[in-house]
């Protein structure tokens, strides 16, 4: 076990055996990997105050936000091992693989679509299905908004200019195969050891929402941002299914409850705050959007990210072609 493993790992057991309420029947131990001031730990500190409440106390509510107790993949297991019983993050394939759908590029054109798909029929078989994985998801959320692209090199006008740029994408295939179909060169890490390698010149740009850049700082080591609205994804509230199912039903109603007014209120606040935070973005980068024909060069070059999946069988096109449907039935 390395040193850093082994760190994260004492505090880990330090951190979830105190403050147990004695008085609590059931304790919800959840972590993620945003700073408390992000907005995904925001709709969870409404999540414990609202559950704890209505719960008149049955269900205590411990949450770690910044990545205290390790990366995505580290609180992940956690999960499966029972240390943690609730997380948020990348790593909602396991739960469910046909997740990965919602990344596809370009498969919904805004936050409405988004929005409509995350409330839909579709996406609630999803979330049945992550039972058989051992886990209950109940609310799925939006990932925090629309991808945006940012590097040092030079600005994205057109998707030639991705060619041959070292762009750190998060450690899931259908952001690396996107990252290769637009040209560039993929170095998949966690996103909280990203900022000292943009410093360093190791690594040209990344890609991801405005809210996400903002809150890891990465506009202090970036010169350029380019908006093509390309992808967002899923953000469900991944809990251990076993957990779960030991709260009495009058108790399970109440946390699905309160885990969709909270995921709708992460989903709320982040729309409404992307535009502000690409503006004060702006301050520290010299931000362009893509639109138009220019955009359609990025559509027509990540088709093929489509037929990938689609010929491993990690669903079907007519799988792809529901989550669409069911992204434009509001309308």
């Amino acid at each position: 076990m390395s040193v850093k493993r082994f760190f994260l790992a004492g505090v880990a057991c330090i951190i979830l055996s105190s403050g147990v309420s004695n008085a609590a029947d059931f304790t919800f131990k959840y972590a993620n990997d945003q700073p408390e001031s992000a907005i995904r730990s925001k709709s969870m500190i409404f999540f414990e105050q609202e559950l704890e409440k209505r719960s008149g106390g049955r269900i205590d509510v411990q949450n770690y936000f910044s990545g205290v107790l390790g990366t995505e993949r580290e609180m992940m297991d956690q999960l499966t091992t029972g240390l943690l019983q609730g997380t948020r993050g990348g790593m909602f394939a396991e739960a469910s693989a046909k997740y990965n759908i919602f990344l596809l590029p370009f498969l919904v054109e805004n936050w409405d679509q988004m929005e409509c798909l995350v409330k839909s029929d579709f996406t609630k078989s999803l979330q049945g299905e992550a039972a058989a994985n051992g886990y209950h998801i109940p609310a799925t959320g939006i990932s925090q908004g629309f991808r945006a692209h940012t590097n040092n090199v030079r600005p994205l006008t057109k998707v030639e200019d991705l060619q041959g740029l070292k762009m750190r994408v998060p450690q899931q295939e259908v952001y690396i195969e996107t990252a290769k179909a637009l040209g560039a060169s993929p170095q998949a890490m966690p996103f909280s050891e990203a900022y000292q390698a943009f410093k360093t010149g190791v690594i040209d740009g990344q890609d991801n929402p405005p809210a996400n850049i903002w809150d890891f700082k990465v506009h202090e080591v970036q010169k350029f941002m380019s908006i093509t609205n390309y992808s967002t994804g899923p953000d469900p509230l991944l809990v251990s299914k076993a957990w779960y199912d030991g709260l009495p039903a009058d108790l399970q109603k109440t946390f699905d409850e309160v885990a969709v007014e909270a995921l709708l209120l992460s989903d709320k606040m982040y729309r409404e705050a992307e535009a502000d935070l690409i503006k004060k973005m702006s301050e520290y980068v010299t931000v362009n959007y893509v639109e138009g024909d220019t955009l359609k060069g990025f559509q027509s070059a990540v088709q093929p990210v489509y037929d990938t999946f689609v010929n491993k069988g990690a669903f079907s096109m007519d799988e792809v072609n529901a989550a669409k449907a069911a992204a434009r039935s509001c309308s």
